[in-house]
């Protein structure tokens, strides 16, 4: 191989595992994000509800635990709409609360943020979007969020 051939595949290579180098730092920051979708229905509700309200929601968890997110809804005059903390099957307490953006439309406000034992609950799976209505005071339509692994 000749003398300009050697240097220009050295650097090459350089560049190349330089370019690797910082698209792998850029990648692992911390503060990865897992967007989630989420169908919620009235059989989800504990106890099950019976009601042709649908949603859907977006949920997205980075690594920082920080939250946002939003809840499209139809069929249902919307009083409240959180994520709270539960397991499938059983209620638990709120701990994200989504604010009326518009009529069947709700968004997570900037700088909400899951505490450590909060965050672990989404690992394990046991978080889930709640809305409220007037005549369903306690969960109208649920939808447990199912972390990305």
């Amino acid at each position: 191989m000749n003398k300009f051939l050697q240097k220009f595949v050295s650097t090459t290579t350089v560049l190349a595992i330089a370019l690797l180098i910082v698209v792998g730092c850029a990648t692992t920051n911390g503060s990865s994000q897992q967007s989630m979708k989420v169908t919620l229905s009235g059989s989800q509700e504990v106890p099950p509800v019976k009601t042709s309200a649908t949603g859907s929601a977006t949920v997205m968890i980075k690594s920082d635990r920080s939250v946002s997110g939003s809840i499209t809804t139809t069929g249902i005059d919307a009083i409240a709409a959180h994520i709270h903390e539960g397991e499938a099957g059983k209620n638990g307490a709120v701990i994200v609360p989504f604010a009326k953006a518009s009529d069947g439309t709700w968004s997570i406000a900037p700088g909400a943020k899951l505490t450590e034992t909060q965050y672990a609950s989404y690992l394990a799976g046991n978080l889930y979007v709640n809305v409220h209505s007037a005549a369903n005071k306690a969960g109208e339509i649920r939808g447990q969020i199912k972390p990305i692994k």
